[in-house]
C-alpha cells in the first residue's frame, strides 16, 4: 500500500497531458479516447451494473490465484464489498468502454473476469464482440455467468480455470485487446505476457492493470515496456497500456487521466 502512494507522488511529477506529444497516434488517442468528454447513453448501463452488485449482500467462497485482497482476509466474502473494492472502478469502467469503441476491438481476452464490470463495460462498447474472458473462482465464476444473464449479456464466453491451463488453448487466436487483471505477480504477469504475444497483430492493444501494486509489479511492467515487440506505451499508473506498431517510434508516455 505505502509504495503504491509513493510511487503514485512520483508518478505525478513525470506524468503530462497531451501537450508536447509529437506522435499524432498517440496525441488522437490521449485527445480522442482518454480525454474523450461525451457523456455516452451506455455509461448509465455500467452504473447501473454496479450498483446491481454494490446491493447485493449475500457472500461467496472465493479461491485466490495470485496475490488475492489487500482488503479483504476471509475468503467468505460480502458481494457488495467485493464490488466497491476489487471491482473496476465505475471511472475506468468508462475508460474500457471508449477503448473498446475506440479501437474497434472484435476480438478480446481479458484475464480475471471477478464480478465482471469490465467484461460488461467492453460488451456494451461493442455487443458484436467476441470476448473470452477467464476467471480462477468456480464460485465467482459462477455468480458472474449468472450476472451476465441478468443483463442479456451475448457473445461472452466466461471460461472457469487457472489461467495457466486456459492460456495455451487460446494462443494460437489473434486478439484485438488483451485485458491483463488477474494474479498482479512479477512472474505471473510476464508468463502470461509471453505467452499471449503470438496472439497479437500489428494493431493490438494490451492492457495491464496494477502496474505500481507493488515493486514486483513495477518491474514486470519495466520489463514489458523493454521487450522489442512493444513500440508504443501509456503509463495511466493504474493501467499501463502497450501497442505493437512497427510504424511507431518505440516511446512512453506518462499521462494524467
Amino acid at each position: 500500500m505505502w509504495y503504491s502512494i509513493a510511487a503514485y507522488f512520483k508518478f505525478l511529477t513525470k506524468a503530462s497531458n497531451q501537450h508536447g506529444v509529437h506522435s499524432p497516434f498517440v496525441y488522437n488517442f490521449i485527445t480522442k479516447c482518454l480525454y474523450d468528454k461525451k457523456q455516452y447513453s451506455d455509461y448509465t448501463k455500467l452504473k447501473n451494473y454496479r450498483n446491481h452488485l454494490a446491493s447485493n449482500n449475500n457472500t461467496l467462497e472465493v479461491i485466490d490465484f495470485g496475490v488475492g485482497s489487500r482488503v479483504m482476509k476471509s475468503n467468505e466474502r460480502r458481494i457488495s464489498r467485493m464490488a466497491h473494492n476489487a471491482g473496476t472502478p465505475l471511472k475506468r469502467a468508462k475508460l474500457m468502454y471508449r477503448l473498446v469503441r475506440y479501437f474497434n476491438a472484435n476480438q478480446i481476452l481479458e484475464l480475471g473476469t471477478a464480478l465482471g464490470t469490465a467484461t460488461y463495460a467492453m460488451h456494451k462498447a461493442n455487443p458484436t464482440a467476441k470476448i473470452t474472458t477467464i476467471e480462477g473462482c468456480p464460485n465467482t465464476s459462477e455468480f458472474t455467468t449468472s450476472t451476465f444473464k441478468q443483463f442479456y449479456t451475448q457473445n461472452i464466453t466466461l471460461l472457469s480455470g487457472d489461467f495457466n491451463a486456459e492460456l495455451p488453448r487460446l494462443k494460437n487466436n489473434t486478439y484485438d485487446l488483451v485485458f491483463f487483471d488477474g494474479n498482479h505477480q512479477k512472474e505471473a504477469t510476464l508468463h502470461y505476457f509471453e505467452t499471449l504475444l503470438n496472439t497479437v497483430h500489428n494493431d493490438s492493444v494490451f492492457i495491464f492493470d496494477d502496474i505500481y501494486w507493488s515493486t514486483e509489479m513495477t518491474a514486470a511492467w519495466e520489463h514489458i515496456k523493454q521487450h522489442p515487440k512493444v513500440t508504443v506505451t501509456v503509463d495511466l499508473f493504474y493501467w499501463g497500456i502497450v501497442f505493437f506498431r512497427k510504424e511507431q517510434a518505440k516511446e512512453h508516455f506518462k499521462i494524467r487521466f
